[in-house]
């Protein structure tokens, strides 16, 4: 382990933690808030050339997330990954006549896996290449489990394994990344090796309740068996969750009851990403006193006040997300769509919608304040 990523993993002082949403192309508009963030902390930082990398102590992301996490976890600027975000986009979201995802999944896989052994090479999970802590959501679909992969060296599957098999600090990045963003109906699922003669069936990380990993992130920087143990308090741990746009879905409620079963099942199961990712936002909200919170419900409101357990909360958190919605957009940050317009970029695989998505992103990243970010997270700063 490098000093680098020692200071980040087990240093003194208080921890910060980057979560990305998964979400296809519309990663994009992640970046353009992502590149507010960066120059925001240089400047706190006083280094021109800070990433977020000296910033955030881990980093982590589902599906897409994975793969804009494991850039900057590399210490990659967010310049660079949105340059080849968008050449990396365009490659793997290339359909063919014959590929409509029922009996076949939609794209092929090689152009993600061409993709990221062009930019991840053959860098392990426990590489020294990765300067901040990192974790990824995927699914394994075969046990039907949920894991979170990381490069914390005191984490018990990092070193060997006693049933045998390749430990964790051993994988490949480019087959973790790719495993977290194996979409079902998209692409095909990732053969990764966990024991000598068992292979695990990996799918996408946003089809278990993680699409949003904010939540199992603060888990794994918080609950023992992780391995890394960080205090919680709102002075301790910051954690700050970027989406990838929200596009509520409304249907006349006759229509409902006309519904083939299977159609009714089918829309069931696709709203529990939704589902997940609201209850998530309602308990890092509730644990905290944040000044980026939102209305949840009618019922419970923001929250505001309203901390688990009483008094100033377990973390500091800070969510910034787009609703796909024309009014929102209009009211919000004055841009102009159609709902028709706002139907093809909510889709997660439409690399044409590349410019709207950072035009969205950059209206978006106005709304992040320097005062949202407490100085006593600056890296350096003495604890008060």
């Amino acid at each position: 382990m490098t000093p680098e990523l020692e200071a980040h993993l087990f240093g003194p002082g208080p921890k910060r933690i980057l979560a990305l949403d998964g979400g296809g192309i519309r990663g994009i508009l992640t970046l353009q808030m992502l590149k507010r963030i960066e120059a925001m902390i240089r400047v706190q930082m006083g280094r021109d050339d800070a990433v977020l990398s000296d910033y955030f102590d881990l980093i982590g992301g589902t599906s897409t997330g994975a793969i804009i996490a494991s850039a900057l976890a590399l210490g990659w600027t967010v310049e660079r990954v949105d340059e080849v975000y968008r050449e990396f986009g365009s490659d793997i979201f290339r359909s063919s006549f014959f590929r409509r995802g029922l009996l076949h999944p939609k794209f092929s896989a090689k152009a993600i896996r061409d993709g990221l052994k062009k930019n991840f090479g053959d860098i392990q999970l426990g590489g020294p290449e990765l300067k901040s802590g990192l974790g990824i959501v995927a699914k394994r679909l075969d046990t039907g489990s949920t894991w979170i992969l990381h490069n914390n060296p005191r984490g018990k599957y990092f070193g060997l394994k006693p049933s045998g098999g390749t430990p964790n600090s051993a994988y490949l990045l480019r087959d973790v990344v790719r495993a977290s963003a194996a979409a079902p109906t998209f692409f095909e699922p990732e053969l990764i090796r966990v024991t000598d003669d068992l292979q695990g069936a990996f799918v996408d990380g946003g089809v278990s309740p993680h699409n949003n990993p904010a939540l199992v992130l603060m888990m794994l920087a918080t609950i023992q068996g992780y391995g890394l143990g960080w205090a919680t308090g709102s002075d301790q741990l910051l954690i700050v969750s970027l989406g990838t746009g929200t596009k509520a879905a409304t249907l006349d409620p006759a229509s409902v009851t006309r519904m083939p079963a299977a159609e009714l099942g089918v829309r069931g199961l696709a709203t529990l990403m939704a589902d997940a990712t609201l209850l998530n936002e309602l308990l890092l909200q509730w644990m905290s006193s944040s000044p980026t919170a939102r209305q949840i419900d009618g019922e419970v409101g923001d929250l505001g006040g309203d901390v688990l357990g009483g008094g100033q909360g377990l973390i500091s958190y800070l969510r910034y997300n787009v609703e796909l919605d024309s009014d929102w957009l209009k009211q919000t940050l004055g841009l102009d769509y159609t709902a028709t317009q706002l139907d093809s970029i909510a889709q997660m695989d439409k690399p044409k919608n590349i410019d709207d998505l950072a035009r969205i992103g950059e209206a978006a990243a106005e709304q992040i304040e320097d005062a949202h970010f407490d100085p006593i997270f600056t890296p350096g700063t003495r604890h008060r």
